[in-house]
């Protein structure tokens, strides 16, 4: 079953937290992290198996700008830190998290995420620089010509 959704807004080149929690999992457990976003196709963006991350089918977008926050996966924290965020990042993450039993090789990694994070990447803030400079206007008038005006 679902149990949290979250709604993260940033600004791009800044790093984010996306959260999440598995409660029946702990450093003890031999666990199987999956981050995806459905619009990679197969693709994901982070596999965590056998205590590191597994290189071989992650989005090419996301090489060297993820990492789950805890490695031991500390009371069930499977927080995902994105680098860098640009604004291709947008989209909805979900989190699986899988205890490995020896028994089976493999687990089934497509159960009901756990958590789902809707993040909206917005463009960096233009900083525009003011500059300040002082016009100084003349008169093409002459003094005669000025008092010619005035009377």
């Amino acid at each position: 079953f679902l149990q949290n959704m979250f709604q993260i807004n940033i600004t791009a080149g800044q790093n984010v937290i996306l959260p999440c929690r598995a409660p029946n999992i702990d450093s003890n457990s031999k666990a199987v992290v999956k981050w995806s976003r459905a619009d990679l196709g197969k693709d994901y963006v982070l596999l965590y198996r056998d205590e590191q991350p597994d290189p071989e089918e992650q989005h090419p977008s996301f090489k060297n700008r993820v990492d789950l926050q805890n490695r031991q996966i500390k009371d069930g924290d499977a927080s995902l830190i994105l680098k860098d965020v640009t604004t291709a990042d947008s989209g909805t993450y979900e989190c699986r998290v899988f205890r490995r039993t020896n028994r089976r090789k493999r687990a089934n990694l497509e159960t009901d995420p756990i958590s789902v994070i809707s993040l909206k990447v917005d463009p960096p803030v233009q900083t525009s620089v003011l500059m300040s400079f002082q016009i100084q206007v003349t008169s093409a008038l002459t003094q005669q010509q000025r008092s010619q005006v005035w009377i």
